[in-house]
């Protein structure tokens, strides 16, 4: 059976966006795990590093959009498009949220875990999918959704319950003798949840952060490439991050810390190279996933977090001493084989959006890119066997 490498990846640049969409996706667990004081606290406030980085993005955009435009010309398109402006504070406020309970859940969950458990919003977002864009998944796309969401579930399988032997190296068998030592530290590393939901507070906002992940992304791509296709996708970045650093400002505000969080010492903290890092890289994945959402979809993007897993397993491993677990190994090998089963029937959703060959077509005017929406995609080389 050939793999559709065609309709997953229409040119060689979408190719290249999917894996640097993957390894920035890495590096955030990563980065933010890295980061945390002993305690699995954070020596500095979250939430001005969540605002701090929605202004990089704007920087960047800004920046971008200015390579062929004047200052002048964004204003302008910016007021002309004030309605899209409008509609971006939904997926705003969303990634808002999603962004600070990602600092709070990766203080809870290491990063393996934290990952498996956001896989859960796969079969939410094939029925948003279905329901904002009328793309109906096939039998194969569901099967595929349905074993990625089994093998997420697999990291709660309590193995001891097969195996007697104390020594199991299961971490479920470790949850099952609680008065082993060992087997504790083997369920607490490094003061981390790995056992996954435990129907306490950190499995709510486990579930709030997989909610707004799936209602941000599938809406986000809705403005991308219907209500908003013919608006500049730099300047749909603007909007984005424009509504982001009002709402990030909101929740300082509400929290009582919007003077001081940019004081001189809370400043100091963040200038870190552990902590800019994180705002480099968190600015990186918000520029890319618009590209990603814009010539790609939404499905795609939730399996291509999917298959961070492995990658991410095996980085803790060597750089957190995090260990990989009977479980979590069974767990990554089901996403995997379900990230194969999709690439058999992928979902294709370009709406009126022409695939990208490359970068200086996405600063294209809407006046060409109408022009181009008549005109036929070339083949790609990426069709392989």
């Amino acid at each position: 059976m050939s793999t559709n490498w065609r309709e997953l990846f229409p040119t060689k640049l979408t190719f290249m966006i999917f894996l640097l969409y993957m390894s920035l996706f890495i590096g955030q667990g990563i980065f933010v795990t890295a980061s945390q004081e002993s305690n699995n606290s954070y020596g500095y406030n979250t939430v001005t590093v969540v605002l701090l980085t929605e202004v990089f993005k704007l920087i960047i955009s800004t920046c971008l959009y200015c390579r062929e435009n004047t200052l002048r010309a964004l204003v302008r398109d910016v007021h002309k498009d004030r309605n899209v402006l409008g509609l971006y504070m939904v997926p705003a406020f969303l990634y808002c949220l999603y962004n600070n309970l990602a600092f709070v859940n990766l203080a809870t969950f290491d990063p393996t875990t934290y990952y498996l458990l956001l896989q859960l919003r796969v079969v939410v977002t094939g029925i948003l999918f279905q329901i904002i864009f009328k793309k109906y998944l096939s039998q194969q796309q569901w099967i595929s959704l349905i074993l990625l969401t089994l093998g997420c579930m697999l990291k709660q399988i309590n193995f001891g319950s097969f195996y007697s032997d104390a020594n199991d190296d299961s971490e479920s068998a470790a949850i099952q003798h609680p008065l082993n030592k060992t087997a504790v530290d083997t369920h607490q590393v490094h003061g981390k949840n790995m056992s996954g939901f435990d129907f306490s507070l950190s499995a709510v906002f486990i579930l709030a952060q997989t909610i707004c992940s799936c209602l941000a992304g599938v809406y986000n791509e809705y403005l991308l490439k219907d209500k908003g296709a013919d608006v500049n996708i730099f300047v749909q970045n603007v909007f984005m991050y424009l509504d982001s650093i009002v709402c990030n400002a909101v929740i300082l505000l509400i929290r009582g810390e919007l003077l001081d969080a940019f004081s001189p010492h809370n400043l100091g903290t963040i200038m870190r190279f552990s902590v800019l890092i994180i705002i480099v890289n968190n600015a990186a994945i918000g520029i890319v996933t618009s590209f990603f959402l814009k010539y790609m979809n939404s499905i795609l993007k939730t399996f291509a977090s999917a298959l961070e897993l492995l990658f991410t397993a095996v980085l803790c491993y060597f750089l957190f001493s995090i260990p990989i677990y009977m479980n979590t190994a069974l767990a990554i090998a089901v996403v995997s084989y379900a990230i194969y089963l999709y690439t058999q029937s992928p979902v294709v959703n370009l709406g009126k959006v022409r695939p990208l060959q490359n970068l200086s077509e996405a600063s294209a005017k809407s006046t060409d890119k109408k022009k181009l929406l008549d005109e036929e995609a070339p083949d790609s080389d990426l069709d392989i066997v």
